[in-house]
């Protein structure tokens, strides 16, 4: 997830307050690595998620 623009700032910072409760001065408080890693991890928890979910769906499907 990159950095360079004011909407990916925010998306970005939305999806770490709504998925850690954080506040986003916590957020902006972070050094730039930190966030880095937090973000690296909330992309692959929201991928398992995904994955999870699609998974579920497949033997949904399958019992019928």
């Amino acid at each position: 997830m990159s950095h360079n623009t004011l909407g990916n700032y925010l998306e970005t910072t939305f999806a770490l307050a709504q998925h850690h409760k954080w506040q986003p001065s916590e957020i902006e408080n972070l050094i730039p690595w930190e966030r880095d890693i937090y973000v690296k991890m909330l992309i692959d928890y929201l991928e398992e998620l995904k994955e999870k979910r699609r998974l579920a769906e497949q033997q949904r499907q399958s019992q019928y």
